[in-house]
């Protein structure tokens, strides 16, 4: 997100009568409200960053907010930036929810668009992130310094119902302290979406306990949470930006491991172009599937009423199947 800091100071000026104007039409809008209007009435303004910060957040919600989601769908979030527009809703926001690490640009918008009031929840926060090594962009810059990767640490513990858990009761605890008047439907709510994440996560075990291999092949590297949780072992074509892509000694890495080991399947996701998983299907005759790392929904997730639950079971069959070839 090095363009964003690039861009920090120029943004921040031109936004300065913008934002100061969203935070006294705020101010007004709370003197003009009449005194006898029952707190119950008025909802909490959430502002979340991608999908999966988005369907917790509801979910835990219920009807006390109004939850939105900066990133539209079918946006890919590790390179998205902020608008003007999105910077005055995230200073307007009584509640702001992000993940942590995949918004690269989150917390230099928290502090433009600066809010003594506002309730952060870094969901990820606390964690034990693991640290994946992603592939330089600017390779040939890092090369002539000796470097040829960069360790970050992995985002994509949204993937791994268990860790996902976690992130839901961060989310409760940060629209609790929001709105303490409604704590017992703030708890009461994400119980019942924790318990349904419980539900998934005995699926994966009872669905991935007897397969008969354990690794698979992604073009993203967002998977390593979700592996671990279940005993498999992710095998990625590039790192954690699903917009890398492998060096040439790495993909002729991944074609020699799916021949050696009789790889039918390889992985790809829906908001990036599957060009290079498709390229190593096609030499090793191998086919291609959707494992989604849920970073967005796609219009076809819409038309199919899916969400994050039922995009993690399509997950689970896509992944029985693969893994029982």
């Amino acid at each position: 997100m090095n363009t964003w800091f690039k861009k920090s100071f120029v943004l921040s000026a031109g936004l300065a009568l913008i934002l100061s104007g969203c935070g006294a039409k705020s101010d007004n809008a709370a003197t003009n409200a009449s005194p006898t209007e029952p707190n119950t009435a008025k909802k909490l303004n959430v502002v979340t960053t991608f999908y999966p910060m988005y369907e917790f957040t509801r979910q835990v919600a219920g009807d006390h907010a109004n939850v939105t989601a900066l990133i539209p769908a079918g946006a890919e979030p590790h390179d998205w930036e902020p608008s003007a527009k999105d910077m005055a809703q995230v200073k307007d926001a009584d509640v702001f929810v992000y993940n942590g690490i995949v918004e690269g640009w989150a917390e230099q918008a928290l502090s433009s668009a600066s809010n003594d009031k506002r309730v952060v929840v870094e969901a990820s926060k606390g964690l034990n992130l693991m640290e994946g090594t992603a592939e330089e962009e600017e390779g040939e810059a890092h090369a002539e310094e000796g470097h040829s990767h960069d360790h970050v640490l992995d985002p994509h513990v949204w993937l791994d119902p268990v860790l996902a858990q976690k992130e839901v009761e961060s989310i409760e605890a940060g629209l609790v302290k929001a709105d303490p008047a409604n704590k017992a439907d703030y708890e009461k709510n994400a119980d019942a979406y924790i318990a349904k994440l419980k539900d998934l996560d005995t699926a994966f075990k009872t669905g991935l306990k007897d397969v008969k291999r354990k690794d698979f092949i992604t073009q993203h590297a967002a998977f390593s949470y979700l592996a671990k949780q279940y005993g498999l072992t992710q095998v990625p074509i590039a790192g954690l930006s699903p917009e890398q892509e492998p060096t040439p000694d790495k993909l002729a890495d991944i074609i020699k491991f799916s021949k050696a080991n009789n790889v039918k399947t390889i992985f790809f996701e829906t908001l990036v172009d599957p060009k290079v998983a498709q390229t190593v299907a096609t030499e090793i005759g191998a086919k291609t599937d959707v494992l989604n790392p849920l970073e967005g929904l796609t219009d076809e997730d819409k038309q199919n009423n899916l969400d994050y639950l039922g995009v993690m079971k399509n997950n689970l069959e896509a992944l029985k199947k693969a893994l029982n070839e």
